[in-house]
C-alpha cells in the first residue's frame, strides 16, 4: 500500500537529512557569508562565475534547500491526501510546510540582514524538528494498512516523562547550536576538565561550552533512566524499548563525537556526525512521544 509515497518520502527524509549536514557545514567552515549578503542570487548571479569554495559550499546548500523544501510541501499534500484518515497526518503535514518555510525565511534573513547567535542557533533546531516531521510522515504511510498500529499503554507518569526528556532534549539541541555561532566550540580545552578547571563558570564563550557540556551530560542521565523505566516495566511493548535503547545508543554516540570534537581540535567530520546524531536522536524521541499519545494512559 502506498508504494511511491513510501518511496518518496523516504527519498525526502534523506534529502533533509543532506541539507541538515551542509547547514552544519557552512556553520563549521564559516561559509554563511559565501554569497555575500545577496538572497537568492549569489552575489547577485544565478550561477556564481569563479566561485571560491565558501561560496561553492553556501550556494549548493541554497539549492538544495530549495529543492528539499518544494519535495517537503509535495510530500505534505500526497500525505495528507493518502492518509486523510490517520490523526496525525495532517498535524505533521502542516507542521512539516510550516518548519521548512520558516527554516528557509531564517537563512535568507541572516544572508540579507545579519543575525544574533540566538536566532542563527534556532535555525538549526527547527532543523531537527522539521527533520522529525518528515521521518514521521515516513513513519505513517508504512504503518498504513497493518492490522494493529502501535499504541503502547503507559502510565502518565511515564508519558509526562518522555514529554520533558524531548522538551529537554531540544534545549540541548539549541545550547549546542550557540556554541557553535558563538564560536565556543574549543573554548575548553580537555574533558572532563575544562581548561584544567572543573567549573570555569558561566560567563562568555567559555560559560556557553560548559554549560552545554553539563546539559548534554544531563540529558544522558534522562535517558538511561527512560530505557530502565521501559525495560523494567513496558519490556512487553517492544517498539517502545527498542526505541528508548536505540535513544540512549544515540545519545552515547552523542557524548562520544562530543568529546573527540574536542579532542580533534573541532575536525570537520567529527563534528558533522555530532550534529547528525542529536537530530536522529530528536526525531527518535519524537517518534515514541507520537505512539505514546495514541493509548490511554494505565493507572
Amino acid at each position: 500500500m502506498h508504494k511511491w509515497l513510501k518511496i518518496y518520502s523516504v527519498i525526502t527524509s534523506i534529502g533533509l537529512l543532506i541539507v541538515l549536514i551542509q547547514g552544519a557545514l557552512v556553520t563549521k567552515t564559516g561559509s554563511g557569508e559565501g554569497c555575500g549578503a545577496t538572497w537568492p542570487l549569489c552575489f547577485g548571479e544565478v550561477i556564481p562565475t569563479t566561485p571560491a569554495i565558501e561560496t561553492i559550499i553556501e550556494y549548493s546548500h541554497r539549492i538544495v534547500s530549495g529543492l528539499v523544501g518544494a519535495m517537503i510541501i509535495v510530500l505534505a499534500f500526497w500525505a495528507w491526501k493518502q492518509l486523510k484518515h490517520i490523526r496525525e497526518t495532517k498535524t505533521f503535514s502542516i507542521a512539516s510546510v510550516i518548519l521548512i518555510i520558516f527554516q528557509g525565511l531564517l537563512g535568507a534573513g541572516a544572508v540579507v540582514f545579519g543575525q544574533s547567535k540566538a536566532i542563527l542557533a534556532l535555525h538549526f533546531g527547527i532543523s531537527a524538528m522539521s527533520l522529525a516531521s518528515v521521518v514521521l510522515l515516513t513513519i505513517l504511510a508504512f504503518e498504513d494498512g497493518k492490522e494493529q498500529k502501535v499504541a503502547p499503554r503507559v502510565t502518565k507518569g511515564y508519558k509526562y516523562y518522555l514529554f520533558f526528556v524531548i522538551t529537554y532534549c531540544y534545549a540541548v539541541i539549541y545550547s549546542g547550536a550557540y556554541v557553535k555561532h558563538s564560536e565556543a566550540t574549543l573554548a575548553c580545552s580537555g574533558f572532563p576538565l575544562c581548561n584544567g578547571q572543573l567549573f570555569p563558570g558561566l560567563s562568555g564563550p567559555i560559560g556557553a561550552h560548559y554549560f552545554h557540556r553539563v546539559v548534554g551530560t544531563i540529558l544522558l542521565v534522562f535517558l538511561i533512566i527512560l530505557m530502565t523505566w521501559t525495560i523494567k516495566r513496558y519490556k512487553h511493548e517492544h517498539v517502545l524499548l527498542w526505541t528508548s535503547i536505540l535513544a540512549v545508543v544515540l545519545v552515547i554516540g552523542q557524548f562520544a563525537s562530543g568529546i573527540s570534537v574536542v579532542f580533534t581540535q573541532n575536525a570537520l567530520s567529527v563534528g558533522l556526525i555530532h550534529a547528525l546524531i542529536i537530530s536522529v536522536l530528536f526525531s527518535t524521541l519524537s517518534y515514541m512521544a507520537m505512539i505514546l499519545t495514541r493509548a490511554k494512559s494505565i493507572s
